[in-house]
């Protein structure tokens, strides 16, 4: 699965070549005209090649390992995707429809797709890092460029190879997403199942802790350090997670600006200092708050607005210390999504205080939800400063920076909750 975007990566330029292959050939003898729809159908139903033919009885038995892998998966997995799709019927059902409907869907099946599209960079780099001999231009190794040449050989070669990685990545799809649902892979970032653990979202006033009694907001201001969660919109692989909070004069409107790095220095020992966002990655949550509910807001992000309580919250004098979160989405009584996030003001934090969030949790009643040690992941801290290179610089050239900004404003919405912020 680590390398599933990248040869479907290669393959989409494998696409590309035969495709400009056809345009030329095609093209030449009937002087510039361009490339007609029943041309491309012509090179599609091409006769195989000379070397399909010599490969044929291996790549057909690829293609039988592949295909057979991609059915068992698909099996394997069918009850967790028809409890999904009952439980979406049964949201329909309760009347939801339109946006409120669409939102949270889109708003699931982003983050479903996004995690095994995404987690294959981090070994790609690995890889990517690790290969030896001289680099060129201090960025990449010849060694990969020749190994990425022959494997973009053997795919345009090869359609019979083509095809049974094509088959086979849509198993690992399928097979990561469907562990995913059954909440058999990381329970930390990657636990999908709707209504598990406990049925939709309890009240605020049923997790609130004594804790939150005269909470006052302007003190919950400023910079907070993560620890753990349980979220599937956050990714395990990265570190040095921040929450900086901003409140208006006026007490009502909340901005969170989420901080990460990665990938860390444990998930990637060779390449977490040449990623794009190795110095950061930002993206702004807005919230609003009731002067009747301290500590309840309605937050939006990721094209959504879902209730963010403040669960529980420890002091030192007049300072919040500590800080438990707690996300929760429903749509037709169906809880769609929970967030549960451990906070600090230190970049540091014991066993024992980790172990009493835990506790703390448990007593609010959102243990079930998934705030327990074997449900959450721990975040690593290791500041390290800005880091510089050539692969930083590299980033820095091609507007990697402002790529980041543009899909930060482009992934919200208009049906989040953002009015006047």
């Amino acid at each position: 699965p680590s390398l599933m975007l990248f040869f479907a990566a290669l393959n989409g330029v494998v696409c590309g070549i035969h495709v400009l292959q056809s345009s030329t050939l095609r093209a030449l003898p009937q002087q510039g005209r361009a490339v007609s729809h029943c041309q491309i159908e012509m090179l599609i139903k091409a006769p195989p090649s000379e070397a399909d033919a010599e490969a044929g009885s291996a790549a057909n038995w690829m293609l039988l390992a592949a295909g057979s892998g991609t059915a068992f998966a698909t099996a394997v997995h069918v009850p967790a995707f028809v409890n999904f799709a009952s439980q979406w019927i049964h949201i329909a059902n309760a009347g939801v429809s339109g946006d409120a409907f669409s939102a949270p869907l889109q708003f699931w099946l982003f983050f479903a797709f996004m995690h095994p599209l995404l987690k294959p960079f981090v070994q790609i780099g690995e890889i990517l890092h690790s290969s030896p001999g001289p680099s060129i231009a201090n960025l990449v190794p010849v060694s990969f460029v020749v190994a990425n040449a022959a494997v973009l050989y053997m795919l345009s070669t090869f359609s019979q190879f083509r095809n049974a990685l094509n088959v086979a990545l849509i198993g690992l799809l399928i097979n990561f997403i469907g562990c995913g649902l059954e909440g058999s892979g990381n329970q930390g970032d990657y636990n999908l199942a709707l209504d598990d653990g406990a049925k939709g979202c309890p009240a605020y006033e049923q997790v609130r802790q004594p804790s939150m009694d005269k909470f006052d907001v302007s003190r919950y201001t400023g910079r907070w350090y993560e620890h753990a969660f349980h979220d599937w919109t956050q990714f395990s692989e990265v570190y040095d997670t921040t929450f900086d909070i901003e409140v208006s004069s006026d007490g009502s409107r909340w901005l969170d600006d989420f901080g990460v790095k990665g990938p860390s220095p444990a998930a990637a020992p060779v390449s977490w200092q040449k990623s794009p966002i190795t110095n950061g990655a930002h993206y702004f949550l807005y919230g609003k708050l009731d002067s009747q509910t301290p500590g309840l807001l309605q937050e939006s992000g990721f094209g959504v607005t879902f209730p963010n309580y403040i669960v529980d919250v420890q002091k030192d004098g007049d300072r919040y210390t500590e800080a438990i979160q707690f996300q929760c989405l429903e749509r037709g009584g169906v809880r769609i999504f929970e967030g549960i996030n451990y906070l600090t003001r230190s970049p540091t934090i014991s066993a024992e205080q980790l172990a009493a969030m835990h506790e703390r949790s448990r007593i609010a009643g959102i243990a079930p939800y998934g705030a327990s040690a074997a449900q959450m992941h721990i975040v690593q801290h290791d500041a390290k400063g800005e880091i510089q290179n050539s692969w930083q610089d590299f980033w820095k050239y091609v507007g990697v920076d402002k790529l980041l900004a543009l899909l930060e404003s482009a992934s919200h919405s208009a049906f989040e909750n953002v009015e006047g912020l």
